[in-house]
């Protein structure tokens, strides 16, 4: 039987509040909405499932152990909002069966325009998760899990030692993604990929009733996993965290299934968990994974057509990325955390025009009544955005 690999995302954007071009004010965010919808989710899903996961670890002895990303637009929520939440991550922390993983701070889009924005988010991310949690992170997933041979060389270089991506057919061409790979001209790296039908049997399908397996029971889901004995090193299991409790309800018997699992895979002697980091200090890579195109896990594509698959949202990105030298150059930590806060992959999702196999999942993400609507508010923004730098005199005018 191989490791299992359990990773959380742990997200929540900033949502822009409704902004018309006529608008003055440099409040964009709707804190109002942002406070309920964190104190909503906390409820429903962080405090519960933190206590689950912290109760499975006690009850077995530390054998259980997963990993967590938690971005810092939603570490920034929890520190205003709902401290609780955080006391909850130190306290899984403090049992050592714990990972915490690096992403950009503002679960952002900046690999695919400035790899210097990347780098310094990933390391503020990096840094406050030192800080809160005393570990340092060794494994780094990009925003979306959107991977390819450019971005595992730079994380490479950047001293990670494990990095997660999406176990994509087109990427796999036939192979499994139940083990430990290597990524192109990547000697020192190991990259591991989601195993994305069994946990989107969880994440996405586990209470929809018209599902031919559901309901899904513990006891045939570690049936599905024995099913991989002699075939894999590890089942990556990577999902949202807020699977549990938000996006699947405790009515749906969720927690009921989070419970039982772990009982039920180390019922087999040779079974275990291990996080990202150990399954990688544990297995040698079987092959290599040559990506030279962007792979993500979102939709069925599994692209970046969730964000870059129209004109509205590529115009918005490029205008916003092109403002980077001028907004860094002005010296003004409140607009650069705006700048930041706005390249968020969440405002651009909500511009996604896909509405055919994903429409559902988009609908149920976008707070706007169309993409059209998200687009012009937030350009909305970013002219404002824009108003401000025009005020400013570039820090380096004055030095000079």
């Amino acid at each position: 039987m191989p490791s299992i690999c359990c990773y959380f995302e742990v997200h929540q954007p900033f949502r822009v509040r409704r902004y018309t071009v006529f608008e003055k004010n440099h409040n964009y965010f709707n804190d109002e909405v942002n406070q309920a919808v964190i104190e909503k989710v906390a409820h429903k899903c962080y405090l519960p499932a933190n206590r689950a996961i912290l109760d499975l670890i006690r009850r077995h002895d530390g054998a259980f152990r997963c990993a967590y990303s938690i971005t810092g637009s939603a570490i920034e929520q929890f520190e205003r909002w709902c401290p609780q939440v955080l006391d909850s991550f130190a306290q899984l922390a403090e049992t050592g069966c714990v990972e915490f993983l690096a992403e950009t701070w503002y679960h952002s889009l900046a690999f695919l325009y400035s790899r210097e924005e990347f780098a310094a988010q990933v390391d503020m991310h990096r840094n406050r998760i030192h800080d809160l949690f005393g570990q340092t992170p060794r494994t780094v997933r990009n925003t979306e899990l959107i991977y390819n041979n450019d971005l595992a060389h730079f994380v490479s270089q950047m001293g990670f030692t494990t990095v997660l991506a999406e176990g994509a057919d087109h990427v796999l061409r036939g192979r499994s993604p139940d083990f430990v790979y290597r990524p192109a001209g990547c000697d020192g790296l190991r990259l591991l990929l989601k195993n994305y039908r069994l946990s989107d049997d969880i994440a996405f399908r586990f209470s929809n009733r018209g599902w031919p397996e559901w309901p899904l029971t513990s006891d045939k889901f570690v049936a599905w996993l024995n099913q991989v004995n002699g075939n894999g090193q590890t089942v990556n299991l990577f999902m949202d965290y807020e699977t549990f409790g938000e996006h699947q309800w405790a009515d749906t018997g969720i927690f009921t299934f989070l419970d039982e699992l772990p009982g039920k895979v180390l019922a087999h002697p040779d079974n275990d968990f291990k996080t990202p980091a150990e399954v990688t200090a544990a297995y040698e890579p079987c092959d290599v994974i040559d990506a030279p195109f962007m792979v993500s896990w979102a939709d069925t594509e599994r692209d970046l057509s969730a964000w870059l698959g129209n004109a509205m949202q590529s115009s918005a990105l490029h205008e916003l990325f092109n403002l980077e030298q001028q907004v860094k150059a002005t010296g003004d930590e409140d607009l650069l955390r705006d700048w930041r806060l706005l390249q968020c992959s969440d405002h651009y999702y909500y511009m996604c025009t896909k509405w055919f196999s994903d429409g559902a999942v988009h609908k149920y993400f976008n707070p706007y009544e169309s993409p059209y609507d998200a687009y012009i508010n937030f350009m909305n923004v970013l002219d404002n955005l824009k108003g401000r730098l025009k005020l400013h005199t570039p820090v380096a005018a004055l030095a000079g």
